[in-house]
């Protein structure tokens, strides 16, 4: 059994009834909502921004884990704040001035978060590791659900890993990207206190999101 947080990819679940699901994922277990902002420019993929996170703020307590997938971020930043995000992560790529951006984050009252694409070295963390609360590695290439795990992440999962316990800071260090049952138990041992999931929650409909939750965890029957 494990500890790790669960963040359920909202991206993979029904759009027709988003606050249905919502629901249904924070009653299975849920530790969070991960919520994908996608503009069709940052990554090719369009999604939704603050005026539905609003929307769907009031169908749960657990906290809104924003992962923006835009540029620029920061003219945004209090419109999430106000929509109701919890941890509001950030690519350092998506602008210039990513400190700056950490920054803001934290002064609109949200926890910052820094997403790493899979051919961004982890490197690019050190300056700011005192600046963020969350390092979210992702495992596939940004912008579309249900892709493969790549594999050569887990040494940059490892990388974090010793970075964060080296700083002796609270930081969840979280991976996105093809995460199921099988590979759940790789990231967890490589150090990851948060998995995000998409389809390995959302398959099976409702009845089976609880045991789906349990499968990432470890806690195999429930």
């Amino acid at each position: 059994m494990s500890n790790v947080l669960i963040s359920p990819s909202i991206l993979s679940a029904d759009f027709a009834s988003l606050g249905e699901e919502i629901r249904a994922i924070d009653a299975a277990g849920a530790d969070m909502i991960h919520v994908d902002v996608m503009d069709g420019h940052f990554v090719p993929n369009l999604t939704f921004g603050p005026p539905v996170i609003k929307k769907l703020r009031p169908h749960t307590d657990k906290p809104f884990d924003v992962h923006l997938m835009m540029s620029p971020v920061d003219a945004f930043i209090d419109d999430f704040a106000d929509a109701g995000a919890d941890i509001l992560t950030v690519h350092p790529e998506a602008g210039p001035h990513i400190h700056r951006t950490l920054q803001a984050i934290r002064k609109a009252g949200m926890k910052p978060g820094v997403a790493i694409n899979p051919g961004t070295p982890h490197e690019i963390v050190d300056p700011i590791i005192d600046d963020v609360d969350m390092i979210l590695v992702m495992s596939v290439n940004p912008g579309f659900g249900g892709q493969s795990f790549i594999d050569s992440q887990l040494r940059k999962i490892e990388a974090f890993r010793r970075k964060i316990d080296a700083c002796g800071r609270d930081i969840i260090l979280e991976v996105d990207g093809g995460v199921n049952s099988e590979v759940a138990p790789r990231v967890i041992e490589a150090g990851v206190t948060a998995i995000v999931a998409g389809s390995a929650v959302f398959k099976g409909g409702v009845d089976a999101y609880a045991g789906n939750i349990a499968a990432l965890r470890g806690e195999a029957g429930k």
